[in-house]
Parts: structure tokens; C-alpha cells; sequence
């Protein structure tokens, strides 16, 4: 990879992990929900089952979509049902000291395997094999995965410090229950662009 592609896909990776989209969302609702340290492991998770992702798509995974573009479809189904199910865990959640310490975050494994039904993280992974590692080649695979690993951990981790510093406006249930409501509503939105565009 060239240094201009480089710094190019520096630049989509690092835009593509700011953005909202389902991780972002869910994180800044466990951080407002749960604070920053009971979120860690949600957090690397993420980076983690994301950067396994990139890997197991830019060595073969993408092959199967070409192949079987109804496969493609069918992920899509199963991604948004699996969506909307979270959002109405998030819509229904409340402060761990109401629900009397059942609520908590999602785990390590659970935020890696959420990876592989996540419609965001599909589409960045397809599109940064396809424009950065055309060949898909060992080496260039690897390259992307690594750059989306140093680039996306810190992105997303900013949206959970962004909810842990909601946490003294969100003090009533009143408040808390909005902004779940909101995060629900925002996540279910984020939908539409990866389901029914392009």
C-alpha cells in the first residue's frame, strides 16, 4: 500500500468508526447506563471480533457473497431482527440500582460475535477489502485489519466516555428512560442506510 492509500485509509477507517452506527450507539448507551470500566470489555470486543472480521472477510468470507448473493440478503434479514431486538433492550433498560443489578453490559464475546450481525460493520469490512485490498492478499488483508484495530478501538471507546459523561444529566429515571428511548429510536435508524440504500 502506497503512502497516499495509506493515509486514505487511514482517513475511511477512522471516519467509518466515528460515525454513528449500532456499536457507537450501544456504547455510549453503556456508558451512560453502566459507566466507562464496566464497559471495557464491550469495548475491546468490538475492536477484537471487528478486527477477526476483516480478516476471516479479506481471506475468503467476500468470495461467499459473490457467489451466493442471496446470502448476502439473508444477513441483512437476520441483522436487522437482531437489531431491533437490542433496541428494545435498550429502550427498556434502567439504572442497575432499579433493576436490582441485573442490568449490565454486553460481554467480550458477546460485543465480538454482535460483529457478524452488525450491518455497519459488514459494509466496512466489504468496502475496505474491496478498495484497500483488492488482491486480497495475505499481507494486504492483515495491513487493513491492523489499521482498522489501531483506528477503531480509540473511536469507539469515545462514544462510551461520551455516555459516562451524561451520566450526572441522566440522574432521574426520567431522564435515563429518554435517553435509552432515544438510543433505541437512533439505533433502529441506523438501519435504513445499510439495508435499504445502495
Amino acid at each position: 500500500m502506497t503512502p497516499d492509500l495509506l493515509a486514505a485509509f487511514a482517513l475511511f477507517a477512522f471516519v467509518s468508526s466515528i460515525t454513528p452506527g449500532p456499536n457507537n450507539l450501544m456504547l455510549m448507551a453503556s456508558g451512560a447506563n453502566f459507566g466507562l470500566w464496566r464497559s471495557i470489555p464491550h469495548m475491546l470486543g468490538i475492536g477484537v471480533g471487528f478486527v477477526v472480521m476483516v480478516i476471516l472477510v479479506g481471506i475468503g468470507l467476500m468470495q461467499v457473497f459473490d457467489t451466493f448473493p442471496i446470502a448476502h440478503t439473508i444477513l441483512k434479514v437476520l441483522s436487522a431482527a437482531y437489531l431491533l431486538y437490542l433496541a428494545w433492550k435498550i429502550a427498556h433498560a434502567s439504572a442497575p440500582s432499579e433493576s436490582g443489578g441485573e442490568g449490565r453490559p454486553l460481554t467480550f464475546l458477546q460485543a465480538a460475535l454482535f460483529q457478524w450481525v452488525n450491518p455497519k460493520a459488514w459494509s466496512m469490512a466489504l468496502t475496505a477489502i474491496a478498495l484497500y485490498a483488492p488482491d486480497r492478499s495475505l499481507m494486504a488483508v492483515l495491513l487493513v485489519a491492523a489499521i482498522f484495530g489501531a483506528v477503531n478501538l480509540p473511536c469507539v471507546s469515545s462514544w462510551t466516555l461520551l455516555g459516562q459523561q451524561m451520566r450526572h444529566v441522566l440522574s432521574t429515571p426520567t431522564r435515563l428512560t429518554a435517553f435509552n428511548w432515544t438510543m433505541a429510536a437512533l439505533l433502529v435508524a441506523s438501519l435504513y442506510p445499510v439495508l435499504f440504500t445502495g
